[in-house]
């Protein structure tokens, strides 16, 4: 048996293999300059058709009220020696990472999607600025089914399977390439919606509808429970006044229709005294019911979330593009590295055969 050597390269090994490499390299100078030439000119022309991108920046502040009031703190105490006492049951709903996971959900971005927005005097739906100035429509042009796709009559009403296909596949793309959501300071509750594109007015109005629908949403789901108790207090409220003012208008009749009734007669009173008992139950009912309501809107919007806008996009926009300097640069290393790499490659290759 051949008795196998294994033995670690020495630095100085190192040092010798390296020279030869580089001695290598420099013997094939000519064909690493025709590279290097081919990159700087691939690079010159990449930078002059490639367009540049928009960048539509929003940040802005969220406070939630009922996060920092005394009974959230008590409840946070009173929670580490096990008592419950119900306070902020739903705090957490859209703290940490779920508010961002919230912005990137096909249901928000398929909204915003299907907003009508002003573009320079045209009417057109967001979604449809998309397909335009990434020349979607004329990739379907040869398709049949897809070429006839008319958004604006899914708006409204339910989406057919062919526009469902094509919202999907859009939603998908701009969550990869367009839409970054984030939080700067892990410590504050400031987010930063970005959204970057190649067209202007895309990067723009995605951005400001996207941030109103989900802040919309947001405080909506923050305060749907007490808006509940509020509609149904005021319905209470308003259905005891009629009341009273039924039983008002009663008495009132029955003082008309007998204006001198006979004292002796004590019959006479009796459905005037109905009327009286029924207006001071509904008046003692309304009193309350009216001092609830007004505590529950008070409680409401103290459990309303701030949501203060710090920064809005704003024309003209921030404008990310390659210059022709930079593209022959980065052509010229590009190039560079990948010759010098194939050169060394194809030579240890050779040598192996060899």
């Amino acid at each position: 048996m051949a008795e196998t050597v294994n033995r670690e390269i020495t630095l100085k090994e190192l040092a010798v293999k390296l020279t030869e490499w580089l001695s290598y390299l420099k013997s094939k100078w000519l064909i690493i300059v025709l590279g290097c030439a081919v990159g700087v000119g691939l690079g010159y022309f990449y930078a002059s058709y490639k367009k540049p991108k928009y960048v539509a920046v929003s940040t802005f502040a969220l406070e939630d009220a009922s996060g920092g009031s005394g009974l959230g703190q008590m409840a946070g105490l009173a929670s580490m020696v096990g008592i419950d006492i119900g306070a902020g049951g739903t705090g957490g709903v859209f703290q940490g990472d779920n508010l961002i996971e919230l912005y990137k959900s096909r249901t928000m971005v398929q909204k915003a999607l299907l907003t009508e927005m002003d573009f320079q005097g045209k009417k057109q739906l967001i979604l449809e600025r998309y397909l335009d100035f990434n020349n979607l429509k004329q990739k379907w042009s040869t398709e049949l089914a897809l070429n006839r796709v008319d958004f604006q009559s899914g708006k409204d009403l339910h989406l057919t399977r062919t526009q469902d296909s094509i919202i999907g596949e859009v939603v998908k793309a701009i969550g990869i390439n367009n839409l970054v959501v984030t939080k700067p300071d892990k410590k504050l509750s400031i987010l930063k919606v970005q959204v970057t594109s190649k067209d202007e007015l895309f990067s723009k109005a995605f951005n400001d509808q996207i941030v109103k629908n989900v802040n919309e949403f947001y405080v909506s789901t923050k305060t749907k429970k007490s808006m509940q108790n509020i509609a149904v207090l005021q319905h209470q409220t308003d259905s005891v006044k009629r009341e009273l003012n039924r039983a008002l208008s009663g008495m009132a009749s029955l003082t008309d229709a007998n204006p001198n009734a006979n004292p002796a007669r004590q019959i006479l009173k009796v459905p005037s005294q109905k009327k009286q008992v029924d207006a001071q139950a509904n008046t003692a009912i309304l009193t309350e019911l009216v001092k609830n309501l007004e505590m529950s809107k008070l409680s409401q919007q103290k459990e309303m979330p701030l949501i203060q806008m710090i920064d809005a996009p704003v024309f003209p926009l921030n404008k990310i593009s390659t210059t022709k300097i930079q593209g022959m640069v980065a052509g010229f290393f590009i190039a560079c590295f990948s010759m010098s790499v194939f050169l060394l490659v194809r030579r240890g290759f050779l040598s192996m055969i060899r």
